[in-house]
């Protein structure tokens, strides 16, 4: 009996390996390095040379540096809203008993799964300000027709719309929460005489709360790592305007090649996420209900 639980024992390490060694490799060996990277003057072709906080002062008095930081978090303040609240109103109309549900659903998440280079691409040319789709609308409508990506007031606006476009992901986590609100709730909400915003407001949203925080979270991360669309749409620009920080990140590690500066931004960032997940879990704790 010794003997088959040690061999169970060892061929279950030797399946798992694989995926020890790539996590240790590919994940922790990245982290720890980038730690002691930020600690040091580091550009690529030289070797790292320690300077202790010198990267972390540097930091706070680069001009940059604050620029992309309040770039971020205008870009979070706007898209995770707007993200929660599409996600939220789309999920409540597919939860709905209508025909085609099933179709509708799809359709919605389809976006999802589009390539990002794609979509970003698509939205190029939707926000041209010279014969554009969306401008060639609002011309229609006899409405101001904006330059978009080309004007520094409105090329963060056009991105935190288009953020809209790809909340699918979020929807199916609704649903998924919708669907598990007891139906007895809402009988005894409609007996009491209940009806429409009644219902969502005390039956659906405390009982999806878990659902919200979770998203909330999710969407606070997934914002401010944003690298793709910023990178290929505006490139930080015009003037700065969409400077995020990933893309700040990025510019000092890959075309500066200062690798050191770029750790030192990176653990920042990470540190900004941890500290507003951390907010947002103390303000809701006693606004979330848990079943």
């Amino acid at each position: 009996m010794k003997n088959r639980q040690r061999r169970t024992t060892i061929y279950s390490m030797i399946f798992i390996a694989p995926w020890v060694l790539g996590f240790l490799g590919f994940t922790i060996y990245p982290i720890v390095m980038s730690l002691y990277y930020s600690l040091t003057a580091y550009t690529l072709g030289s070797s790292p040379r320690w300077i202790g906080l010198a990267n972390w002062n540097a930091m706070f008095h680069d001009p940059l540096f604050w620029t992309a930081l309040r770039n971020t978090l205008y870009y979070a303040g706007g898209t995770v809203p707007l993200q929660l609240i599409v996600a939220l109103a789309i999920a409540v109309l597919l939860n709905a008993d209508i025909l085609g549900r099933g179709i509708f659903r799809t359709i919605f998440y389809l976006p999802t799964v589009v390539p990002t280079v794609a979509t970003s691409i698509l939205w190029i040319a939707l926000f041209y300000p010279f014969g554009g789709v969306i401008n060639h609308a609002l011309g229609l409508m006899h409405l101001p027709q904006p330059l978009w990506l080309q004007s520094p007031a409105w090329a963060m606006p056009a991105l935190i719309l288009m953020s809209a476009w790809s909340v699918g992901s979020t929807i199916v986590i609704f649903l998924a929460g919708l669907q598990d609100v007891p139906r007895y709730l809402y009988e005894q909400a409609r007996i009491d005489g209940a009806r429409g915003w009644h219902i969502f407001r005390n039956v659906t949203l405390p009982m999806i709360s878990p659902i919200i925080l979770f998203n909330l979270i999710l969407g606070i991360i997934g914002s401010m790592q944003t690298f793709t669309q910023p990178f290929l749409m505006t490139a930080g620009g015009p003037v700065n305007s969409t400077l995020l920080f990933s893309l700040y990140v990025f510019r000092n590690a890959f075309q500066y090649l200062n690798m050191g500066y770029a750790s030192t931004l990176a653990w920042f960032l990470f540190m900004v996420m941890f500290g507003l997940t951390l907010l947002v879990l103390q303000l809701t704790r006693k606004s979330v209900f848990y079943r």
